[in-house]
């Protein structure tokens, strides 16, 4: 039977035989997890193999249900109840409503029990998961909390260079109280303490490993290259991206006119993928790492915690992902940077940017896989099971296909914007500057006209 009818297009529901009114923890473990979580729907009436056998007595169980969940329930959560006939069999629809006072607790002989989703189950919280709902409860997050660690004692170079960099002129004083980075009388918030030189939080370190093979026991030697880097998060993205690049090759071959770029890995994927795991990694997951392990045939980027709203990444379209921050200052800071948007496209760039490449074929599409406390991007070596850097089968007619679409989205970028740069093509595109403006020089219906920033692209249209 298709519950979509009566719930929506919801993910998260349950569904029960009857209410059992004797043993209602069978059933409020669910509500306690879905005011914990982002909402959901209980059925009654529906047996394990999705059989309806309806509700004898709806109104009288509907009573009891709202009695049990305000008797057990700690805070009592947002809900409504409903009827719906089918075949003549009554269910009884029990909608849940994500709530804002998080923990909810069921409450069972002086015990209280909080509960979340993984998957298709309601499982009680673990310790870690518990102190995020009271966070969670009471509006706030582990980035902008204040700690024990005093402004004086910490250097900020690499977050005053980057601001520089990117803004054009100096990062002051002033600017840590209004970033959110210290308190007026001196102390650093934990997105302060982790943007430090010297970070004091040493959880934050990033592993990096060059395996030997396809997983990590390769043979006589393990490992080929290997890293530890600890220090403020710029440090960490900056060294995390120079480990990639010094393990990556890049392969090219000779087309006609001049030459296509093959690398192994797409620095614009790798770049968000270790930017997310960086900034929406969970910090109260202490004793873990960010890992990046570049095997063979991929590179997998690990970060401790699983999806903000407990939602399994696999089971989501990933291009409509809504943007749920577990640390938004850190992602506030880092978008002012120019590192990140706030519009949450992360996954969508990783995707794109590899669908970009000449060397692109399906089976190479990234991946990503979550659970209640991890988190995986797996993205594939595009030339792993190549020959002098060209696809098995891949022929001249799949090249052509990606310069076209290449050429066909610089062109609709001009359009919008005349006075677009390269490097705003670039970053868009995924392909690197070198490539675009090769690609554009073999354009000839589009020219660049005048000089600088008063120049603007024109382009020529077919007679």
């Amino acid at each position: 039977m298709d519950v979509k009818k009566f719930i929506g297009e919801t993910t998260e529901y349950d569904k029960k035989q009857s209410v059992e009114i004797k043993k209602p923890k069978s059933w409020c473990k669910s509500v306690s997890a879905f005011a914990n979580g982002v909402g959901g729907f209980l059925i009654f009436g529906i047996d394990n193999e999705g059989n309806i056998v309806g509700i004898d007595n709806p109104e009288a169980d509907a009573e009891k249900i709202s009695e049990i969940i305000k008797a057990r329930l700690d805070p009592i959560p947002e809900f409504r109840l409903k009827f719906e006939k089918v075949n003549d069999r009554i269910l009884i629809i029990l909608n849940i409503i994500s709530g804002e006072d998080t923990p909810y607790y069921y409450s069972a002989d002086g015990i209280l029990e909080a509960y979340v989703r993984v998957g298709n189950e309601s499982v009680k919280a673990t310790a870690v998961e518990q102190k995020r709902l009271i966070m969670k409860g009471k509006n706030l997050s582990y980035d902008t909390q204040i700690s024990s660690y005093k402004l004086g004692d910490y250097a900020f170079t690499k977050l005053r260079e980057r601001y520089k960099k990117w803004i054009g002129k100096s990062f002051e004083d002033k600017d840590m109280i209004s970033f959110g980075l210290s308190t007026d009388d001196g102390y650093l918030t934990n997105a302060g303490a982790l943007l430090a030189d010297e970070c004091p939080i040493r959880w934050s370190r990033i592993f990096c490993t060059r395996w030997n093979g396809l997983n990590k026991s390769g043979g006589t030697m393990d490992a080929l290259d290997d890293a530890e880097f600890s220090g403020g998060l710029i440090y960490l993205l900056e060294n995390g991206e120079e480990f990639i690049q010094r393990n990556c090759k890049k392969m090219w071959r000779k087309t006609s006119t001049s030459r296509e770029e093959l690398p192994e890995y797409v620095e614009r994927s790798y770049h968000e993928a270790l930017i997310n795991a960086l900034i929406h990694r969970d910090y109260l997951v202490t004793g873990s790492e960010v890992h990046i392990d570049i095997f063979d045939d991929r590179m997998e980027i690990y970060s401790p915690g699983g999806m903000a709203d407990g939602i399994a990444i696999q089971d989501r379209d990933l291009l409509s992902v809504p943007s749920t921050r577990r640390n938004p200052l850190l992602a506030d800071v880092f978008e002012r940077l120019g590192y990140m948007e706030r519009k949450g496209s992360g996954f969508g760039k990783i995707i794109d940017a590899y669908e970009f490449q000449v060397n692109y074929k399906e089976d190479k599409k990234p991946a990503f896989h979550s659970d209640r406390s991890n988190f995986f991007v797996i993205m594939p070596n595009l030339n792993f099971g190549t020959q002098d850097g060209t696809q098995d089968g891949t022929q001249d007619g799949t090249q052509g296909n990606k310069r076209v679409k290449l050429e066909d989205q610089l062109i609709l970028m001009i359009r919008n914007n005349a006075k677009i740069s390269i490097g705003k093509m670039s970053e868009a595109t995924g392909v690197s500057v070198r490539t675009i403006k090769r690609r554009i020089a073999e354009m000839p219906n589009v020219q660049f006209i005048g000089r600088g920033f008063s120049g603007h692209w024109e382009v020529k249209e077919d007679e």
